[in-house]
């Protein structure tokens, strides 16, 4: 059974989003995805500044047993990215929900959050 905090968004890609009161969403992968995915080998993120939209591609993991785009769940610019991941990326299988965050975004419509998947929708969808 996977870990679903309950005070994070989720996507139907299996990536989570968790707000913050300033605007910032912080991006990354679910327990589901790393343990579907095995030993995350590889990432690849956009780089501070960039432009995400909402269901566009915006990164690549490479795994043991295979490779996976990245989803970004809201549209807007990405203000941090999470440095420790290029030379350890195992770090989203060890602590997905915490060390391994990957994106924080600035959301470009506070709306965004209408479009993703509540922690008991997310579950069902995971059939847990």
């Amino acid at each position: 059974m996977s870990t679903i905090p309950q005070d994070l968004l989720y996507t139907v890609a299996h990536e989570y989003v968790r707000f913050n009161a300033s605007g910032v969403a912080e991006i990354g992968i679910t327990d589901y995805a790393q343990g579907a995915l095995g030993d995350i080998i590889y990432i690849e993120l956009p780089k501070v500044g960039a432009a995400l939209t909402t269901s566009a591609v915006c990164g690549t993991l490479e795994a043991v047993k295979a490779v996976s785009e990245l989803f970004s769940p809201v549209t807007g610019e990405v203000t941090a990215v999470n440095g420790q991941l290029a030379d350890d990326p195992a770090l989203l299988n060890r602590d997905p929900y915490g060390a391994g965050w990957m994106l924080r975004v600035r959301v470009a419509d506070p709306a965004a959050r209408d479009g993703l998947l509540t922690p008991a929708d997310y579950a069902q969808q995971l059939g847990e």
